[in-house]
């Protein structure tokens, strides 16, 4: 790991290295741990499948075709929730299937839900870039939203509510520890932006946080907070560490063009990472912020 400030090793000791899991896939993506089964889920986003690993039997399909699903979360009752490209919606897994969330906002068909995180009221915040809709990762499409937005689903409600409108590819997102604070990663700009969250889901701020250097392939992308509330982003040429002062406090090089990444292990020290073709782990010193852990206990 490139340390830049001391801070980072002691979130990453110095010489820990990613362990690649599993293989021999197209683009990976959204990866989510179970606190209770103890399995990570993640998808093939090109190769329109999604997947569940186990240490003891590995890689096994868990549903295929997936609708070119992309980002996962578990919700409040422990309920799998998918961003769906193809069909342009936000589903929930139930016993016969997805189920629609949320799949329009005004009458008018979302983008393509791409990220999302859950609140510990039960909102849904998840990001709607265009980034499906373009040919073998769900599309083609034509944009029916005038905006890239960020939107909130609040809880049984069956309409999103849009909270932010100005960024050009909002992707991967993630909620402070203390959920005063929403950060979103602008795929297009190249940079992570920090939005207040008040009263009522009020949004205000949206400056940017940092800026990652173009030091590799790959762009701003999936978020996680640890609970120091450092930012840990997949980016450029792999995963960036910062604060929420805006201190790059590290870069680990990753083999491949990292996406997105997920805290796991019954102790959340442990970063699964998706990355093109394959699927790594990282042991890290600190602990994850990860709110559907308490699901476990």
């Amino acid at each position: 790991m490139r340390v830049f400030e001391r801070e980072a090793e002691a979130l990453i000791g110095s010489g820990t290295e990613p362990e690649r899991l599993a293989e021999g896939f197209e683009f990976t993506e959204g990866p989510v741990w179970d606190f209770r089964a103890g399995h990570l889920t993640f998808v093939d986003l090109a190769g329109n499948a999604m997947y569940r690993w186990t240490e003891d039997r590995g890689v096994v399909v868990h549903r295929s075709p997936s609708d070119f699903a992309n980002g996962l979360a578990y919700d409040l009752g422990g309920n799998l929730l998918s961003c769906e490209h193809r069909t342009r919606r936000l589903t929930r897994e139930t016993s016969e299937g997805p189920a629609t969330v949320v799949d329009r906002y005004r009458g008018k068909r979302l983008n393509a839900p791409n990220d999302l995180v859950v609140a510990s009221d039960g909102s849904i915040v998840f990001t709607d870039p265009h980034y499906g809709l373009t040919e073998g990762f769900g599309g083609p499409g034509e944009q029916e939203q005038p905006v890239r937005g960020v939107y909130r689903v609040p809880p049984g409600a069956d309409e999103p509510e849009l909270l932010i409108d100005d960024l050009d590819g909002p992707n991967g997102l993630a909620l402070s520890p203390d959920e005063r604070l929403l950060i979103v990663a602008d795929s297009e700009r190249s940079h992570l932006r920090s939005f207040d969250i008040g009263e009522g889901w009020r949004i205000s701020g949206g400056g940017v946080l940092v800026e990652l250097p173009a030091e590799g392939e790959g762009v701003p992308d999936g978020l996680k907070f640890d609970e120091r509330g450092n930012v840990f982003a997949t980016g450029p040429g792999g995963l960036w560490l910062c604060t929420l002062g805006g201190t790059i406090l590290g870069h680990l090089p990753m083999p491949e063009v990292t996406s997105n990444l997920a805290w796991g292990d019954d102790d959340a020290r442990t970063l699964y990472l998706t990355a093109s073709t394959a699927v790594y782990r990282l042991r890290c010193s600190t602990t994850g912020h990860a709110p559907h852990r308490r699901l476990a206990s």
